[in-house]
């Protein structure tokens, strides 16, 4: 299948992230993201969108977001609101939001 790679070489570049993280993330760790699938049917259907970036943020709450943003074909955020374009943020960090976990505690696969 396209844009997908096998679970050991995911596990692989996890454990490379967790050692490469800035300090940050050692008081706060943050492994993943869950992210509504409202959130990506939402972004993919916005007119124009031909990718999806992310970007990690704090919210008011200290609470690790991964923005969501439709891209169009010229490598742009789209982000006017009154095209219709908007920031998708509900996602929730793992942990806490983890469902089960491997021993490693990487991934829940």
């Amino acid at each position: 299948m396209k844009n997908t790679i096998p679970k050991a070489t995911a596990k692989k570049w996890m454990q490379r992230w967790k050692k490469m993280e800035k300090d940050y993330n050692k008081k706060t760790p943050v492994n993943g993201f869950l992210v509504p699938m409202i959130d990506l049917q939402e972004v993919i259907a916005e007119i124009g969108a031909t990718n999806v970036r992310t970007y990690l943020g704090i919210d008011d709450n200290d609470m690790e977001k991964l923005l969501i943003v439709g891209v169009d074909e010229n490598g742009n955020d789209m982000t006017n609101e009154a095209q219709g374009q908007f920031v998708y943020d509900f996602t929730k960090p793992c942990p806490p939001d983890c469902g089960e976990m491997d021993d490693d505690g990487l991934l829940s696969l």
